[in-house]
């Protein structure tokens, strides 16, 4: 069993940055591949960044070059750095684990049935 904490959320006008955490239990961390994932109201929940034990990242057309996500094995937490943001990207952020490792490529990772632990969600909200 893996269980996932967010934080970091917040209220933040628009052009601004938050950094979520998310700490995860368990031994086996640095070999998890971990993802983020988001939920705005009335929409399905969508991909946003993934990340391999590795450091190997992908991410969302939509957040590439604003938003980083990055790992520190040794504290079990990924990170995501989100900067210039919008009000688009108001939402409900969760941390996923996939701790049964697959294929490592774009339409694997941004699958969300492919990831075993979810944490609670963080809200994230931008205004105008």
């Amino acid at each position: 069993q893996v269980q996932l904490v967010e934080s970091g959320g917040g209220l933040v006008q628009a052009g601004g940055s938050l950094r979520l955490s998310c700490v995860a239990s368990g031994r086996s961390f640095s070999t998890y591949q971990m993802g983020w994932f988001r939920q705005a109201p009335g929409k399905e929940r969508e991909f946003v960044a993934a990340i391999r034990w590795s450091g190997g990242t992908y991410y969302a057309d939509s957040v590439k070059g604003l938003f980083t996500i990055s790992r520190d094995n040794a504290k079990n937490t990924v990170y995501l750095e989100m900067n210039s943001l919008k009000p688009e990207d108001t939402a409900v952020y969760y941390c996923a684990a996939r701790i049964i490792v697959g294929s490592w490529n774009s339409d694997s990772v941004s699958q969300s049935n492919n990831y075993q632990y979810w944490g609670q969600g963080t809200q994230v909200t931008v205004s105008s």
